[in-house]
């Protein structure tokens, strides 16, 4: 099941520093989004130029409803590169790639680079209006489709082919199978299918890094493990990792979600190598959550204020009076 495209709330109440997605579809016309679905929906030999990011939801949604075919789409500069920052609609399109169902490239940086166009072989389809106040427009008259048919073609031809800097979903999953467990990578399908496209990104405190750290506790993974995962072998990991961030990337979301009392970070044995840490979920509601609800806790939790320490400021006294044992950890890790 696909994720909420731009007609439905992508925004989250918890977050005060939205992703670069949800930006976008914040800023996007829901009717006009609607009606390049309905427009795009089944046909064949799809070729469409100047997308921006807000467009790349309604053309998935009308992919999804298309059989066969390879559809060629030329984005404007800028947002390949803002996919590869997007966990949700960035795997989404990487699938999409990787499936031969989407060709993706990047149109030069001209004066025509606002115009949207989409063409087929019998119709074209152009964006036009004011910015906040643009619809759809239709031309399927022959004598006018071929030569814009032919325009579209040739923008797309000159654009530059791009590739997307997040794993496609079933490699993202199938690595998480064979790196960490079944167990994880169900909870990550299951955020995936769930979360709306602009979701979580790489802004503000809670990333899909942070997500995916508290996702690995509930599961007592080993931190190295998830580092092999999530890392691409630049940075000293494993080349066969999915390439979501540098593995070293995750230090500073393990260390905020161990000061908010959310995990653990414990010291394991590692023969005559550096002890590794393993990744513990403590907190009641990050272990009760569905998988789909983890992201709204940990929102909850990063929304409440802390001391110069980054914890959770605690009334006075009130961890003095609990046993020593469940007393909170306060180490570095």
């Amino acid at each position: 099941m696909a994720p909420p495209t731009a007609g439905e709330d992508t925004s989250n109440p918890d977050s005060d520093d939205p992703s670069e997605v949800a930006v976008a579809l914040d800023e996007a016309d829901d009717g006009l989004a609607d009606a390049i679905e309905s427009a795009l929906a089944g046909r064949s030999a799809i070729v469409a130029v100047g997308v921006p990011l807000a467009l790349l939801p309604p053309i998935l949604a009308a992919r999804e409803r298309t059989r066969g075919g390879t559809w060629r789409v030329a984005c404007r500069p800028g947002v390949a590169d803002a996919l590869g920052r997007a966990f949700v609609l960035g795997t989404a399109v990487a699938e999409a790639v990787a499936e031969g169902a989407i060709e993706l490239r990047t149109v030069a940086d001209e004066p025509d680079v606002q115009r949207i166009l989409f063409a087929s072989p019998d119709r074209i389809d152009a964006v036009v209006g004011p910015e906040k106040d643009r619809t759809l427009v239709t031309e399927e008259a022959p004598k006018r489709v071929t030569p814009a048919g032919r325009a579209v073609r040739e923008r797309f031809a000159a654009a530059t082919p791009e590739t997307v800097d997040m794993p496609a979903r079933s490699r993202l999953l199938a690595a998480a199978c064979e790196t960490l467990d079944d167990r994880f990578a169900d909870d990550v399908a299951a955020v995936l299918d769930a979360l709306p496209y602009g979701a979580v990104g790489r802004t503000g405190e809670v990333t899909d890094r942070t997500l995916l750290v508290a996702l690995a506790a509930r599961h007592d993974h080993l931190l190295w493990d998830l580092r092999r995962w999530i890392g691409d072998g630049a940075d000293g990991g494993s080349a066969e990792g999915v390439g979501i961030a540098a593995g070293q990337d995750l230090t500073d979301d393990r260390r905020a979600l161990v000061r908010r009392g959310l995990i653990e970070a414990i010291k394991m044995p590692a023969g005559d190598g550096r002890p590794q840490l393993r990744l513990r979920a403590v907190d009641d509601a990050l272990l009760r959550a569905t998988p789909e609800e983890v992201l709204s806790v940990l929102r909850g939790r990063f929304a409440l204020p802390v001391d110069e320490d980054g914890r959770v400021r605690q009334p006075p006294g009130r961890d003095e009076r609990r046993p020593v044992w469940e007393r909170t950890r306060r180490d570095k890790n």
